[in-house]
């Protein structure tokens, strides 16, 4: 989708359908929406009345011009109670008006910077974010393909002095929206076609696109490392484990040193310990948590921030075999703790354990930020939508969360109980990897706390990055 910002009033724009918002409870309509009606006849507000529009956020309804303006239909969306304006509404929005323009066959679409009671910027960055994200699809193994795409994208900004802050956020919203459509693609393709080997050559391109130092460790490279816990794992695995490492160095004098961990288990069978077949039929999802690093160190170049990122990834698959590890084996992690293994479906934390101990002793991370579909327990507590946190830095868990409300994203923070540490008490072994069903997703909070050390704050995402189609 080609996008820009275009200085004219939304009723002299010709395209092959126009986006305008209204607000609920608001009687007459507003500008732009009232232009359109006059320049409509008033077919605009007969339609409205007819349908008896309530203007909730993401409700949609059209009209036809019959060539009353130089657009051949007007797709209106809600923006639900003015008061209650926020991006994530109009973020909605948009979504939901492409979606309408876009099933009406229009290619060509112009839309007004929704809403008025948020900056600019930030508006015009939710719309192109819900434009984007809002009409995905992924049908790259369909033959029969639809044609009805959406090919341009304007946002019409009439007013000169707030045009360039248009620009910028129209920028930065497709700069995070192409982000995240990459990460779904990754998540979405099947685990035949993405596997370890696959993330590391998506790594390697995205390094040398992007001018990002990439490194791309093997499992006798892993192993002189001592990373015990990821290649106990990969042990029962035909595709080789891949430890994957991006970095991003910005111009000039570094704020901190971040680094972000995303699980990339490729294809989770359960191991040893086999998931049912229902439970596993959605395990090309495990590498999540990659997908989304990936999707971060693609979009860092053109952002720009001051802050050093490194892009950390534990890739393999866990796979029943003659080589797989056992239940009661004892893995030795990275920083030297044991590690008994009360269940092989319980190995996304193992893989995790190292590569936060990479963070922690090769990376020298100011703060690390960790992103994995790591439990069942957290879909259990917070349902689907919701992802939980755990971070041993409050202030750290409060950016996120800060974070998280300007994106749209649903986040949860679940505590950290210290005496819960007893579940995962172990007769053989410094720990073991599991702890009893009640508390799942804290004690896997617990575990991967015990490989931070001092003084990083560790962020835990527990649930699917991929509900939203």
């Amino acid at each position: 989708m080609n996008v820009s910002v275009v200085g004219r009033p939304l009723a002299s724009v010709e395209s092959d359908a126009i986006v305008v918002g209204v607000y609920a409870e608001e009687k007459p309509l507003r500008e732009p929406a009232a232009r359109l009606d006059e320049a409509s006849g008033g077919a605009l507000a007969d339609v409205l009345q007819a349908e008896k529009f309530g203007a909730k956020v993401g409700q949609v309804t059209h009209v036809h011009t019959n060539g009353r303006l130089p657009a051949r239909r007007v797709v209106v969306v809600g923006l639900g109670k003015r008061a209650e304006t926020t991006a994530e509404a109009l973020r909605r929005a948009a979504a939901a008006g492409l979606r309408r323009a876009r099933d009406l066959g229009a290619r060509a679409v112009t839309v007004e910077v929704l809403g008025d009671r948020l900056p600019v910027r930030q508006r015009a960055q939710a719309v192109v974010e819900g434009a984007i994200l809002g009409t995905y699809t992924f049908d790259r193994y369909k033959r029969e393909k639809s044609d009805k795409q959406v090919e341009t994208l304007q946002l019409a900004e009439p007013d000169g002095r707030q045009r360039r802050e248009a620009v910028d956020g129209a920028r930065r919203g497709e700069v995070f929206a192409l982000a995240t459509w990459f990460a779904r693609d990754l998540v979405n393709a099947p685990a035949n076609d993405v596997n370890p080997t696959h993330l590391a050559r998506v790594a390697t391109d995205i390094g040398k696109s992007g001018g990002l130092r990439v490194k791309v460790l093997d499992r006798v490279e892993c192993r002189q490392l001592g990373m015990g816990a990821f290649l106990g794992v990969a042990a029962g695995s035909e595709q080789p484990p891949k430890f994957i490492h991006l970095a991003y160095t910005p111009a000039g004098r570094r704020r901190k040193r971040v680094a972000i961990i995303g699980k990339g288990i490729t294809f989770d069978s359960g191991g040893l310990d086999l998931k049912t077949a229902e439970g596993m039929l959605r395990m090309k999802d495990d590498m999540s948590g990659a997908a989304a690093v990936l999707g971060i160190m693609r979009a860092l170049p053109a952002l720009k921030p001051g802050v050093e990122v490194h892009g950390l990834i534990a890739a393999t698959e866990n796979m029943p075999s003659g080589s797989a590890i056992r239940p009661g084996d004892v893995l030795r992690a990275m920083n030297g703790t044991t590690i008994e293994i009360g269940n092989t479906d319980a190995e996304g934390r193992l893989t995790l354990a190292d590569a936060i101990c990479y963070a922690a002793q090769k990376v020298n991370a100011d703060e690390i930020v960790d992103m994995a579909t790591l439990t069942g327990a957290c879909v259990v507590a917070l349902g689907p939508l919701c992802s939980g946190l755990f971070a041993n830095d409050q202030g750290l868990a409060d950016r996120l969360i800060a974070a998280a409300e300007a994106a749209g994203e649903r986040v949860w923070q679940l505590p950290l109980i210290d005496e819960y540490r007893e579940n995962l008490k172990s007769d053989v072994a410094d720990m073991n990897n599991v702890g009893p069903r009640g508390g799942g997703a804290i004690t896997a909070g617990l575990f991967l706390k015990e490989f931070a050390g001092t003084g990083c704050a560790v962020r835990t995402i527990l649930s699917y990055l991929t509900d939203i189609k």
